[in-house]
This record gives C-alpha cells, sequence and structure tokens, in this order.
C-alpha cells in the first residue's frame, strides 16, 4: 500500500482524541468537527453532524471559538471531530486529563456509546483507574509489558491491580484500556 492509500485509510478508519484537545483556535466548534471532511474533500452529512452534535449537547455552542468553550466542551468538540467520518477505530491519549470529574463522566459515556451504538472499537491509554473502569477490557502495562489482562472490571478490580503492583522496585502501572466491539453485536 502506497503513502496515499495509507493516507486515505488513516483519514477513513481512525480517529483520534487527544488530552489537549488539539482544536484549531480561529474556527468555531462547528467548524473545527467538520474540517476532516472538508480537508478530506468529502460530503457531509448533515443529518450525521446534527446527531452527533446532539449526542455531545453542543447545539448551542457551535458557533463559539475554543477560547469560548470550557475545556470539557472542547473535549466534546474533540469527541464529535473523532467520530464524523465514522472511522472504525479511534485512538483516545488521556482523553480526560485536564477535565474535570463530571466533564470526564461525559466523555466516557460518549466513547461508550460511540462502541455500544455505532460498533467503533475504541483503544484509551490512561493512568487514571477510573477511566480505565469503562473499558470491556483493560491490559495493565508495566516497564513495557502485560502484566494484567482484565475483562470487564469494575473501578475496584482496577485498584486492586494497583495495589498489588505497588511495589516501587516494579516502577509506576500503565493502563491500556481497549473498549472493543462485544462479540454479541
Amino acid at each position: 500500500m502506497g503513502q496515499r492509500e495509507l493516507t486515505q485509510l488513516r483519514r477513513k478508519e481512525i480517529g483520534f482524541i487527544f488530552q489537549s484537545f488539539n482544536l484549531v483556535p480561529t474556527p468555531t466548534a462547528k467548524e473545527n468537527i467538520l474540517l476532516p471532511l472538508q480537508i478530506a474533500h468529502r460530503p457531509i452529512d448533515m443529518d450525521w453532524f446534527d446527531k452527533v452534535v446532539s449526542v455531545v449537547k453542543l447545539q448551542n455552542r457551535l458557533d463559539h471559538r475554543p477560547s469560548q468553550l470550557s475545556g470539557g466542551q472542547q473535549q466534546r468538540v474533540a469527541c464529535a471531530r473523532a467520530i464524523m467520518e465514522r472511522p472504525s477505530v479511534i485512538f483516545a491519549d488521556e482523553p480526560t486529563g485536564n477535565l474535570d470529574s463530571r466533564s470526564s463522566h461525559e466523555v466516557f459515556e460518549f466513547l461508550r456509546m460511540c462502541v455500544r451504538e455505532y460498533g467503533q472499537t475504541i483503544v484509551m491509554v490512561t493512568h487514571d483507574p477510573r477511566a480505565a473502569s469503562f473499558a470491556d477490557r483493560v491490559l495493565v502495562l508495566s516497564d513495557g509489558s502485560i502484566v494484567q489482562d482484565l475483562d470487564h472490571p469494575s473501578y475496584d478490580d482496577i485498584l486492586a491491580v494497583f495495589a498489588q503492583d505497588d511495589d516501587p522496585q516494579n516502577g509506576p502501572v500503565e493502563v491500556e484500556s481497549a473498549t472493543a466491539r462485544s462479540a454479541e453485536q
């Protein structure tokens, strides 16, 4: 596969959500959400756009620039942008690291809905056990190796793994949580 084909594949099949939002500062929320489609010269499905905006609860903030939005609203713009092309996989790197607990919960509910309703796969990297507890599967990493593989873990399950690995010689534990399509779908 050539570079052009790889670029097309990435644009269509992969979405990204970053901790730092990565919104373009001068365009509005609406323009930021639609930017990937415009760059790819793809038609905009306004019915899908309206549904996505409704799900992320940004209907009344579409004409605002990122600087006029709260951190939670900016992250919801980033989430909406990530799913506008309906990618198969969304990679989320500490997607709630800069958010308060309420905004974090809203983002996790949104990501869970992407899996359940749209059949998307979410691969999330986090150090936050509460964030990892939203996942269907959690891989706990230490020094680059998988030390635990948890299926539908609770928050307490994840905390227990952290407690087991609290030996200072082992170093920090990283959590990679993958919320994937369930087998029933």
